[in-house]
């Protein structure tokens, strides 16, 4: 999962039907990881947290999130492309989903409580912050939402700066999450299940969660769900197996949306499994 030679990969397309290659970037004996898309003053980035390697791909046992660092891509046209910048004030932090409100962008980031010196640094041990940043590329601590057990968290604000979030738990079930400026007090609320690359979109005026659902003990799936009463609602399931998850989110009308998820259910001709990733067109009629 962690390699010096992993890139990533920027496709367009103007129809959702052909896509073609419009930038690819690595970063020297780092491995990139779970990239992010973010519009912001008027220009596209692309965020990925990024384990440091070395010369050849660690042994799992030796990662390390103390020397995890983001670095970014950004774009005014989605031509011209610049990267990989290093996101300044990111380095010990593992930067996952991104957001903008208010003229300035934020990111969740996990990090070892105190910057322990130990192994990788999973788990409880593990707490996130909401980094901010005026520009996309130099980031601060505006606040610590998870003290205990941080993990992949999606941000969604209200129009009066207030704060929704999913936040994923480990293997633990996922928190429900509310603040409001300037973010010091945090209230939290247990869901009903684990949800892993936890997803929180608008569409039509209402909240639309997803990612990854345990169906039992050795099945997951990637499922989307509508946000109500502090509660999430399945509405689709996704065509999904092993390892999957992490959606993408836009909405083309209030009756109609693409999501994006990867997926290693389906297999080549020689019958070996292969990961690939899904777009799916969502209608809805209510």
């Amino acid at each position: 999962m962690v390699h010096p030679t992993a890139s990533i990969i920027i496709l367009a397309s103007t129809d959702t039907q052909q896509w073609e290659q419009v930038h690819r970037f690595s970063v020297a004996r780092r491995d990139t990881h779970d990239p992010h898309l973010l519009v912001f003053k008027d220009k596209l980035f692309v965020y990925t947290g990024t384990w440091y390697c070395g010369d050849t791909s660690p042994k799992r046992g030796d990662y390390d999130l103390n020397r995890h660092l983001g670095y970014a891509a950004w774009s005014e046209d989605g031509a011209t492309w610049h990267s990989p910048i290093m996101l300044e004030g990111t380095f010990g932090h593992y930067v996952w989903r991104a957001n903008a409100f208010g003229g300035k962008a934020y990111l969740c980031g996990r990090r070892k409580k105190g910057f322990a010196m130990a192994p990788r640094g999973e788990g409880a041990m593990v707490e996130s912050v909401m980094l901010e940043s005026d520009d996309g590329l130099i980031w601060r601590t505006r606040a610590l939402f998870q003290e205990v057990r941080g993990d992949e968290t999606a941000f969604q604000f209200e129009p009066d700066g207030s704060i929704i979030a999913i936040g994923r738990r480990g293997r633990d079930n996922a928190q429900l999450l509310r603040s409001e400026p300037p973010y010091t007090q945090w209230e939290r609320k247990e869901l009903d299940r684990y949800v892993g690359g936890p997803l929180l979109a608008r569409w039509a005026g209402r909240y639309v969660g997803g990612g990854l659902q345990a169906l039992d003990n050795s099945s997951y799936k990637t499922s989307l769900r509508w946000l109500v009463d502090d509660q999430l609602h399945e509405f689709a399931q996704l065509p999904s197996g092993g390892d999957n998850s992490y959606p993408g989110f836009v909405e083309l009308s209030p009756t109609r949306a693409l999501v994006s998820w990867y997926s290693s259910h389906e297999k080549n001709a020689n019958g070996e499994i292969i990961t690939a990733i899904y777009l799916a067109d969502l209608e809805t009629t209510d």
